[in-house]
């Protein structure tokens, strides 16, 4: 299975030292910026598209203004930007020189060897602060610097990314080795989830003989004068769900006098099933086995909280 979240990797907003140039660019006429105008003013200057523009990060916060953060926390720290007031910031003497003789910026690599040094103190507080809680007699522990071409947030998304590709992964076999009534019931349980169905939770598994073409059902409303009928699939990797089958639930449709339906699949569609979907009159929503597995982790649906981890940032608000 490719990745489970589409942040798994692939993300049109450059690594921090890429922004290096275009933040400094920015203040170079010596005018001071409040953080959130300069995060704008140097991505477009950047190049970077309305999509990217539009990345958040899990918590909402819009990626570039993430990352350009994550560059004035290195400017600052080497002396290259300063902070007049609260969230506000302007170019030093130092980060003039610095951008007059580097106009070509940063790679990942340069970035690392030009700013290493400046959190060198930082580092050895670290350091000392781990061999201190550890109880170890060692002073020199090795140090960890704060140079990647991931910031520490990015760093944990990405981490969390894997681990959902591979809990993803366990729940599909689950899906694809258990019973077939199971899976109509699982797939009932996360549309539920999803909020359809309402707070009263109206859905159940009507697969079976006689079933009539249809695995499942969701009343909309207290009376089920609004519905939406499910067909689940539990097919090996591989076997794709043909044009045939969508035809067959299309007409199952119509026996019961409904227009919108949810076919689900532990594999894929062929393209002859995506397009028949795509034209036909009925609202047909195909989930394929990669968008099954990431509902499951996002709704809770056959997976379990293990762990939480909270990141923390200046409060700026406090010191107003």
């Amino acid at each position: 299975m490719s990745d489970v979240v589409a942040a798994a990797g692939v993300d049109e907003v450059p690594i921090w030292p890429a922004l290096v140039v275009p933040v400094l660019e920015e203040l170079r006429a010596g005018d001071v910026f409040h953080r959130k105008d300069l995060a704008r003013a140097a991505a477009l200057r950047a190049g970077l598209s309305e999509a990217a523009l539009e990345e958040t990060l899990q918590s909402g916060q819009l990626r570039y203004q993430h990352r350009v953060g994550w560059v004035l926390s290195h400017l600052s720290k080497a002396g290259w930007v300063e902070r007049p007031e609260r969230a506000h910031y302007q170019i030093t003497a130092a980060g003039l020189k610095w951008l007059d003789t580097n106009p070509q910026g940063l790679d990942y690599s340069s970035a690392r060897e030009l700013l290493a040094p400046f959190w060198e103190e930082d580092n050895q507080r670290a350091a000392a602060k781990r061999a201190s809680a550890s109880g170890s007699s060692q002073a020199l522990v090795e140090p960890t610097t704060p140079i990647n071409d991931l910031d520490p947030v990015d760093q944990i998304e990405h981490g969390i990314a894997r681990i959902h590709t591979e809990v993803g992964d366990a729940l599909l076999e689950r899906l694809r080795n258990s019973h077939p009534d199971f899976f109509e019931e699982a797939v009932v349980a996360l549309l539920l989830a999803m909020g359809y169905g309402g707070a009263e939770q109206r859905g159940r598994r009507i697969g079976g003989t006689g079933d009539g073409g249809v695995d499942g059902v969701i009343d909309q409303d207290p009376l089920g004068l609004e519905q939406i009928y499910i067909q689940a699939k539990r097919y090996a990797l591989g076997s794709n769900v043909q044009r045939e089958a969508i035809q067959a639930f299309v007409g199952a449709l119509h026996g019961v006098g409904a227009s919108r339906g949810v076919f689900i699949t532990t594999s894929g569609f062929s393209t002859g099933a995506k397009e028949y979907a795509r034209a036909v009159q009925s609202r047909i929503i195909l989930i394929d086995a990669e968008r099954l597995a990431t509902l499951m982790i996002k709704y809770g649906v056959g997976v379990q909280a293990k762990d939480t981890y909270t990141t923390v940032e200046l409060d700026e608000d406090f010191f107003a």
